[in-house]
């Protein structure tokens, strides 16, 4: 699986999902990018999209734009909180459909 993580997330969930293809929104220089214009560009080169961003679902139509995304819900961004999820984030990306989203909580 292609996965594109947002900007929102460490760096270093990208060592912690193995057996995947990852990229970041800033390693791909798309950091600050309005959430519409970045899943426009996304859908082209990646399977699934993985944010915090709360918000996405309610900002964005996501069945339009065709980008699966996985919303990962957890106390904070840093390592020690999304540790516990990353299972949870593994499982999600599997088999996701066009405009889908999944919502991964602690």
């Amino acid at each position: 699986m292609r996965v594109l993580l947002d900007e929102s997330l460490p760096h270093d969930l990208v060592a912690e999902l193995p057996g995947h293809q990852i990229s970041t929104v800033s390693g791909r220089g798309w950091a600050g990018l309005q959430n519409g214009e970045l899943l426009r560009r996304a859908r082209d080169e990646f399977d699934v999209f993985v944010t915090m961003d709360q918000n996405l679902p309610y900002q964005q139509d996501l069945r339009a734009i065709g980008m699966p995304v996985v919303l990962v819900h957890a106390r904070s961004n840093r390592m020690v909180d999304l540790r516990p999820l990353i299972p949870g984030i593994v499982q999600a990306v599997e088999g996701m459909k066009p405009g889908e989203l999944r919502r991964v909580n602690a």
